[in-house]
């Protein structure tokens, strides 16, 4: 179990965005892969969103990836394009969270999302435990 932080820290919600990117990896045959798309989208969101309490910043309570890359920017962070990608995750954030007339998330689209998320909490993490300002 990772060590637990006040909530205002960045290290506590780097933890949630690990703990969200390990469900999104925990496959599973009675597991949708939309429910596991959607612990890729809250791993990229709790990242940011660690980043942005790194640098003193405030942000808003959405689920919006491209917008809180947006307010990251704001708050003088430089998103590499491999980062802005993950702003496709958004969809999973609501959208196919529940019931609705729309084709199943596909395996590929699944390991995409992961592999997405992965990249977004490596990177935030090493900004915000390398002290980068």
């Amino acid at each position: 179990m990772p060590e637990r932080f006040p909530p205002e820290h960045p290290r506590e919600w780097l933890n949630r965005a690990t703990s969200a990117l390990a469900l999104a990896k925990a496959r599973a045959d009675d597991v949708y892969l939309e429910d596991l798309c959607y612990q890729a989208q809250q791993a990229v969101e709790k990242a940011i969103k660690a980043l942005l309490i790194h640098r003193g910043a405030e942000f808003s309570y959405v689920h919006d990836i491209g917008q809180l890359l947006t307010e990251l920017e704001w708050a003088g962070e430089e998103i590499p394009e491999e980062v802005r990608r993950a702003e496709r995750l958004t969809r999973f954030a609501v959208f196919t969270r529940y019931p609705v007339p729309a084709p199943p998330v596909t395996p590929s689209e699944w390991a995409e999302a992961v592999a997405l998320a992965e990249r977004v909490v490596n990177w935030a993490g090493s900004k915000v435990s390398g002290g980068e300002e």
